[in-house]
């Protein structure tokens, strides 16, 4: 596999979508959360990505709304304007048997420790993980695309994330971003056991412009 440095805006937007095609559960409650969590920390790699509400108004800030955990099969949205960042979560975080993959996990943690002390464990950025096969681009959006030629939709980023219910576009949009980082994970764990991937030669360097140059004019008088 060649693995490009980086991707333009211009050929990103002609990529087809990619949607998470497993099962989506929104977690409202303890009690969800609780099973949820059991069936996460059976896991041993899981992506993860958060949610909170955007603020129009200057001063106006927010808490994490929503946390989304992904397996390879389903995604799970805990709803923490409902129920907060309960034990169970902080246990799963905390849990250095379970990597946890994502995409500028300062933020997402920074933003979590607003509502609950905890010390994430076993955690990779991926940011930083993809400069080892010579990606130069760091938005999800990009970074997904160079390795599977599609593209993940953002329309739904500054949608009102502590709704009373979330629209299907949200939860499909919440769930994409959490597995896709799961994904690309698992497709550079694989390139690295088999070596059978190679950095895209960089493109030639354009060409100096040649100077026109024409021989002095004679001044001599007849």
């Amino acid at each position: 596999m060649i693995v490009r440095r980086t991707i333009d805006k211009d050929e990103l937007k002609e990529l087809p979508k990619t949607v998470f095609p497993g099962r989506i559960y929104v977690i409202q409650s303890e009690a969800e959360t609780e099973r949820a969590v059991a069936y996460l920390q059976s896991r041993s790699v899981i992506g993860i990505d958060s949610e909170t509400r955007p603020s129009f108004t200057k001063g106006q800030s927010h808490k994490v709304a929503l946390l989304q955990i992904s397996s390879e099969e389903c995604c799970f949205l805990f709803r923490l304007n409902m129920t907060g960042l309960t034990q169970p979560l902080v246990d799963l975080l905390e849990n250095p048997a379970v990597i946890k993959v994502g995409l500028s996990l300062k933020d997402d943690f920074m933003m979590l420790h607003k509502r609950a002390p905890f010390a994430q464990q076993s955690c990779i950025e991926l940011q930083d993980y993809v400069r080892q096969f010579g990606i130069q681009d760091k938005s999800l959006q990009k970074i997904y695309a160079i390795l599977f030629k599609e593209k993940i939709s953002k329309s739904q980023r500054l949608s009102n994330w502590e709704a009373d219910v979330l629209s299907d576009g949200q939860k499909q949009y919440a769930a994409t971003d959490a597995w896709a980082c799961l994904n690309i994970y698992n497709l550079l764990q694989e390139l690295k056991q088999t070596g059978d991937w190679e950095i895209a030669a960089l493109p030639p360097a354009p060409k100096e412009r040649e100077e026109v140059t024409t021989g002095p004019i004679s001044n001599q008088q007849s």
